[in-house]
């Protein structure tokens, strides 16, 4: 729709501006809302990934050989540490690896765990490992093959 704005004058309009109807439809704002919709979109995308309630499977895959003497950490369930059969104080994990891995830093520690330790709890005995300088950690679970 257009409108005509001035004054008719002998049947033609004089003055002010003629405006022509305009048959294109402005896509600006609708650019505008979609780049907005877009990051809207990409920021709230990883977001929602973060809460999946997930049960990981057993694995399947052949066991790669044990060591001949392996050196086992062990998380009871009231949260003591054991080296191989030994239960010790957590302030005396560095001195009691050493001892059992003969120094050797590079040597693979298996650490294992109850089902009733925390998953942070875990990771406190990992970092105490790491901190050791032990880096090389294997987690020990069941053979969930058939």
């Amino acid at each position: 729709m257009g409108a005509k704005l001035g004054h008719v004058v002998g049947g033609r309009a004089r003055g002010g501006d003629d405006l022509v109807e305009n048959h294109e439809i402005n896509v600006t704002p609708f650019i505008d809302v979609m780049l907005v919709l877009l990051i809207i979109f990409m920021v709230a995308a990883p977001l929602a990934t973060v809460d999946l309630g997930i049960d990981l499977p057993a694995s399947a895959v052949e066991p790669s050989p044990r060591p001949d003497k392996p050196v086992f950490v062990t998380v009871k369930p009231d949260l003591s540490v054991a080296v191989g059969e030994d239960v010790i104080a957590r302030d005396a994990l560095t001195s009691t690896l050493d001892s059992a891995t003969q120094g050797k830093k590079d040597e693979r520690i298996f650490l294992r765990a109850d089902k009733a330790v925390s998953y942070g709890d875990l990771m406190e005995v990992m970092n105490l490992l790491r901190n050791a300088g032990y880096l090389k950690i294997a987690l020990v679970g069941l053979d969930g093959r058939s």
